[in-house]
């Protein structure tokens, strides 16, 4: 697996108002005022109640050593909405199926995307969704090679490859660029890790909410992207008390994930504030950004790790 990762990000930002979007990332929803999903954030026959596009899903480790880092304000949920005609496996909450073990709605956790200035493949500066940990001008991740980078990053797209799907390499291939240009190669790694969403996940990726009636009108505001900090703090304790192989929830260790996440002030969360301020005054997603606020200050001066840009990584060609 070869892979020419400069100039594009498009695994890490959600580049479809660019354009070139495929029919298979059309909206698989059923009214207009719902949000437009992707089709393949489809798991089986359970779709993603929100919008967000790659979200990283990350093991529980993961998400207690981001709330250990002070990233708590990082960390988002993702629910499912089952269109099977399977009351065993589905629970209804603020007028969703959403897919459950038993009444427990079950969800993963994965990392927040929000508004950013970023020129990928070789576009003009545009306002688009990006994952928090993305530097909107080297385009590289702000933990690649940290111990907080997430192992769903790491290995991507070698669990595509080795189920013969698309991958977010050859999707931007198709709309911007020749084919080869970023997926260079097509060798699935030996070193794989077992599938985040097999029978061996639950507990370790994907986990079971214990008490449906706190999310009342919590699941509304998730589908709608308006969830609050405490809305995010629910799942993100239910998933740090969870454990392998378990349903159930150590509620002590929940609670104090909650609390992390709740008291979570990094530079991402502060930086995420003036960056969708400006992004809203700008117009939104495929805005233009020329305008924006210095990424720099934004991020950095707030605490954002640099990263090594690509000179440093391939050499400057002379």
């Amino acid at each position: 697996m070869e892979l020419n990762c400069e100039g594009c990000a498009g695994c890490c930002l959600d580049w479809r108002p660019l354009g070139g979007v495929h029919a298979s990332d059309a909206s698989v929803n059923s009214g207009d005022s719902s949000p437009v999903v992707p089709d393949h954030e489809r798991r089986g026959r359970y779709r993603a109640l929100d919008a967000t596009y790659n979200l990283v899903p990350l093991t529980r480790d993961e998400v207690r050593a981001f709330l250990d880092s002070g990233y708590g304000d990082v960390l988002v949920p993702r629910l499912f909405e089952s269109f099977a005609d399977d009351p065993g496996r589905a629970v209804t909450v603020d007028g969703h199926e959403v897919a459950a073990m038993g009444e427990r709605p079950l969800f993963l956790v994965g990392l927040r995307k929000h508004p950013k200035p970023v020129a990928p493949f070789g576009h003009d500066p545009v306002w688009l969704d990006a994952c928090a940990f993305l530097d909107p001008e080297t385009l590289q991740c702000r933990v690649h090679g940290d111990d907080l980078y997430p192992e769903t990053c790491g290995t991507y797209p070698g669990r595509n490859l080795d189920l013969d799907r698309e991958t977010e390499c050859e999707r931007v291939e198709a709309a911007h660029g020749d084919p080869g240009e970023r997926l260079q190669d097509r060798s699935v790694p030996e070193d794989l890790p077992p599938p985040a969403f097999g029978p061996q996940a639950l507990g370790s990726t994907v986990f079971a909410y214990p008490e449906p009636d706190d999310l009342r009108g919590v699941v509304a505001r998730l589908e709608a992207g308006e969830s609050t900090r405490e809305d995010r703090a629910l799942f993100v304790g239910a998933a740090a008390g969870s454990a392998p192989g378990m349903a159930e929830v150590n509620e002590d260790r929940a609670e104090e994930a909650r609390e992390l996440a709740r008291d979570a002030d990094s530079w991402v969360g502060r930086a995420a504030s003036e960056w969708a301020a400006a992004a809203e005054s700008a117009g939104g997603p495929g805005a233009s950004a020329e305008d924006a606020p210095d990424p720099y200050r934004v991020e950095e001066d707030r605490g954002a790790p640099p990263t090594p840009g690509w000179d440093a990584l391939y050499g400057d060609g002379s």
